[in-house]
């Protein structure tokens, strides 16, 4: 990794410490209220956006009517946002944009981002357009799916989409490692239902995966963080009970993740 990003990566997450006695004696519950506030023109146009995959599901929360593609939404979102702001030279917009499963407005934004796709249950049209979309040059990160259960659904989706097509393990010489940090060692990044929520990790949650499908030029056009939870990275990134060292690692995969789909 190059000096420069790195010094900005520590001014990024110091400034972001420097809050955080504010948070003091605050539950984890006050603290995921506190949505980062949005500066004027926040819908504006810009080089890169936030894109979140609004996917159908059979499940829905009790708790406030959750629904799994809005997990973290929109505080990681755009707390992520800031951090690509500060760490590097693109215009990025401070607004997050739902992207629905049933649009055609899907094909406006070249960077998706998913949460708990062990949950979606996508239908034969709405695979054919991700389909589309991926071979025409989108792409796609998927975060926060734990254990063989949620893989195994996940992967139904993929199926769907592209019958046959390998998931490989990435290798830590893979490129999308190294458009702008150096990614050599990775970790488990845990969520936060793990650290503070009394859950435990099964063993075939323990170990975490860095996984993706290619197209058939060898462009990754599916990101898969397995077994981590990268959006809780983001969301609790100014809380003092989050571990920096994961925070800091999610910031680096993520932006990594976005450099690459810009230059392939």
């Amino acid at each position: 990794m190059k000096l420069f990003p790195a010094i900005v990566l520590v001014s990024l997450l110091s400034g972001v410490s420097a809050g955080l006695l504010a948070y003091q004696g605050r539950t984890p519950e006050q603290e995921e209220d506190d949505v980062v506030p949005l500066p004027p023109g926040a819908d504006q146009k810009a080089e890169w956006a936030f894109g979140r995959f609004h996917f159908p599901s059979q499940f829905v929360g009790s708790f406030r009517g959750f629904q799994l593609w809005a997990a973290d939404y929109p505080k990681a979102d755009r707390q992520f946002e800031q951090g690509v702001r500060r760490l590097t030279r693109l215009r990025t917009r401070p607004l997050e944009q739902v992207v629905d499963a049933d649009s055609d407005e899907l094909f406006n934004w070249p960077w998706i981002y998913m949460e708990h796709g062990g949950g979606w249950s996508l239908n034969e049209t709405q695979a054919a357009r991700l389909r589309d979309y991926l071979l025409k040059g989108g792409f796609l990160v998927s975060d926060d799916t734990h254990g063989d259960y949620e893989w195994a659904a996940l992967v139904h989706g993929f199926e769907m989409m592209f019958p046959g097509r390998p998931i490989e393990d990435l290798k830590n010489q893979d490129e999308v490692f190294h458009t702008m940090y150096d990614l050599d060692e990775k970790f488990q990044i845990h969520g936060t239902r793990f650290l503070w929520g009394g859950r435990e990790y099964s063993p075939d949650m323990a170990v975490p995966k860095w996984r993706a499908i290619r197209d058939d030029k060898g462009r990754i056009m599916i990101v898969i963080w397995h077994n981590s939870d990268v959006g809780d990275a983001w969301e609790w990134a100014d809380s003092p009970r989050y571990p920096e060292r994961e925070t800091s690692l999610a910031y680096r995969l993520g932006i990594n993740a976005i450099l690459y789909d810009m230059t392939h």
